[in-house]
């Protein structure tokens, strides 16, 4: 026996009651909101620095959470955020401390002390929005950002190379609060390079002058970052979450660590028997092997010095970073190194730059010159024969190992 058809009524009756059924039961959007406590003192004490946000999804949704002022602006604390439907509370606190929406130094501040509406929004993949609201008052709060004045970056062409010139930056700021901060350089492509303070009686974080002394890492041996345009970026942010930043420009140019050496570690001393007031005569060729110019300063090669002389007597003093040959001998008790040093090239082998008015010489990469001197011998030394030997000495930096002490050959003094 078949059924009876249900009846048109029937069938709209029970399609209603499943609907309303299922609207009882359905959670809303946004549900479980907690904002706590409603009056904050965000000032680092420890006492009610920070108001507690619990609320909970049903859907999958934009979410916003934001605060009103007397004047009706906007603060914003979470702006269209995505957030996932879950069971369980989602919880952030809120300091006081919000974006600054315009350009300038400062990036987040805290907001005044005063009387906000507190709402949370949030918006469904329908475009459905549902939020919730309160009140909020903010008291004794600390407002002062912690500025970072008369920053300076000097100079703005760097040129990492140890060759004596712009060879180092400084950084400078004066801290107006405590704050945590850091300085960094930013490329092109985003890549951060962070940067050391140097230290002194004004403790890291601490208000006063700060320092930073950068010289790219080629002092220990490192290659620089490559040359190009670079951001140096300063960050500052007090306890309670003001945070400021403050930007300037650094070039790199010419960066990399020198190397240069006597070619096969030859040299050629003549004459091997010099009579007393004779003159002994030395050639050697330099090569620049590595990847940036290397400076010199005179004397210029064939130079002729008097046995009791030095670089000095001729006027030709040390010169941070400054490359030149030197020739010393095994009795010298004149406590100068290499007394008698020559530039690695005359004006034919190297590239002469005007750098703020003044010239300088450079042996470029992958470039040799050779160099000859004299040594006028005045003197009987304390014993006979000696040792003359070579080595090339980088000014105020250092005498690599294979450049020190370089081909020892017994020359002797008289017949």
């Amino acid at each position: 026996m078949k059924s009876a058809p249900l009846s048109l009524a029937l069938i709209i009756v029970l399609i209603l009651a499943g609907l309303n059924m299922t609207g009882c039961s359905a959670r809303p959007l946004l549900y479980d909101v907690e904002f706590y406590p409603e009056v904050i003192s965000p000032n680092a004490d420890g006492h009610d620095d920070a108001a507690n946000i619990l609320y909970k999804l049903s859907r999958n949704a934009s979410l916003s959470i934001y605060f009103v002022d007397q004047a009706g602006e906007r603060h914003y604390h979470r702006n269209g955020e995505r957030r996932s439907a879950q069971d369980e509370s989602y919880w952030t606190l809120f300091g006081g401390v919000v974006d600054v929406a315009e350009s300038g130094p400062i990036r987040r501040r805290m907001m005044p002390d005063g009387q906000y509406t507190w709402v949370i929004e949030a918006t469904d993949d329908s475009g459905h929005t549902e939020k919730a609201e309160g009140s909020l008052t903010i008291v004794d709060a600390d407002t002062a950002v912690p500025e970072m004045r008369n920053f300076s970056v000097y100079p703005q062409v760097f040129t990492p190379n140890q060759d004596g010139i712009d060879d180092r930056v400084a950084i400078t700021f004066y801290l107006s609060k405590e704050a945590k901060y850091r300085v960094y350089l930013e490329d092109e492509e985003g890549d951060r390079y962070p940067l050391a303070e140097k230290e002194r009686e004004v403790k890291s974080g601490q208000p006063g002058m700060h320092i930073y002394d950068y010289e790219g890492g080629v002092d220990l041996g490192a290659t620089p970052p490559p040359d190009g345009i670079y951001t140096v970026v300063a960050e500052a942010e007090d306890l309670v979450g003001n945070k400021t930043m403050i930007t300037s420009t650094l070039t790199f140019m010419d960066g990399g660590v020198p190397r240069a050496d006597i070619v096969n570690a030859d040299v050629d001393f003549d004459p091997m028997i010099v009579p007393l007031g004779g003159t002994l005569t030395f050639t050697a060729t330099v090569e620049n092997f590595g990847t940036v110019p290397i400076r010199t300063t005179g004397p210029p090669p064939g130079t002729t010095y008097e046995s009791d002389q030095n670089f000095n007597s001729l006027g030709w003093y040390e010169e941070p970073g400054a490359w030149r040959l030197g020739i010393d001998f095994e009795t010298n008790s004149s406590g100068r190194p290499y007394p008698y040093r020559f530039a690695i090239g005359d004006d034919d082998d190297l590239e002469i730059r005007v750098i703020r008015g003044r010239e300088y010489r450079y042996l470029m990469p992958g470039q040799r010159a050779t160099v000859t001197g004299h040594i006028h011998i005045m003197q009987e030394p304390p014993r006979n024969p000696i040792y003359f030997f070579a080595g090339l000495i980088h000014e105020d930096v250092r005498i690599d190992a294979f450049n020190d002490h370089v081909d020892p050959q017994e020359i002797s003094i008289g017949f």
